[in-house]
């Protein structure tokens, strides 16, 4: 809108430029009408900016609900990681470490299926189920890992060994390391029939704590770093 070359910009700048404006014209404030977002009435300049102030209010009380929201989940999230890693840690008997991890996973994460498998463990471990059936080329892959893979199943070894590898549409794949240069010495898997459940656009830094919080209660399998 343009009134004799003014546009509604220029009375904006102006207004905005020129804070004693209403202090000298008080009586504009009252004569001001402006239409209500709810409906059609009009409403006077104080009741506007109070309809605002409620709008904006409501808006920060939502932000701070969803605050609070995330915050429980990380609590939660952070309780399931603990209660895990203690029971890993009291597992007296290193050979039994492998399942008691999977099966802790599942039941703590409502994680479907879970595995592990480790390679170049010390000789007398070298007869344990999570020792077997590695394949090279699974071997290379895991070490070549930087972070954990997530994303559809397009027929990777390590499926096959979670107890249903039929049922699975989406997995992760989380390397076990004695450090972030060092080889792999293990995989951790996690296996779902939800396709959604690990994509490869989904953050993975907690699991790269898992991975590492794995490999130290795994690293007594295997021989000390060199």
């Amino acid at each position: 809108m343009t009134i004799q070359g003014i546009t509604e910009d220029d009375i904006a700048n102006f207004l905005a430029q020129t804070p004693g404006f209403f202090e000298r014209h008080a009586e504009l404030l009252a004569t001001i009408q402006l239409t209500s977002p709810h409906g059609q009435r009009a409403v006077s300049l104080q009741e506007r900016q109070m309809e605002m102030l409620r709008e904006k209010i409501k808006g920060l009380e939502l932000k701070i609900i969803e605050m609070i929201r995330y915050g429980q989940e990380n609590v939660a999230i952070a309780d399931k990681l603990h209660r895990w890693t203690r029971a890993v840690m009291l597992t007296a008997d290193p050979a039994q470490v492998p399942a008691l991890m999977a099966d802790e996973l599942k039941n703590q994460f409502l994680i479907p299926q879970a595995c592990v498998r480790v390679w170049g463990v010390k000789p007398e471990y070298a007869e344990q189920s999570f020792a077997q059936g590695v394949k090279d080329d699974t071997k290379s892959f895991a070490t070549s890992l930087t972070m954990p893979y997530c994303g559809v199943n397009s027929g990777f070894e390590p499926v096959s060994w979670l107890d249903d590898p039929a049922t699975v549409m989406s997995l992760a794949l989380i390397p076990l390391r004695h450090g972030v240069s060092s080889p792999a010495f293990g995989l951790l898997v996690l296996g779902s029939p939800d396709p959604t459940r690990y994509t490869a656009d989904m953050g993975t830094e907690f699991l790269m704590r898992v991975g590492e919080l794995a490999s130290a209660g795994l690293a007594r399998l295997v021989p000390a770093a060199g």
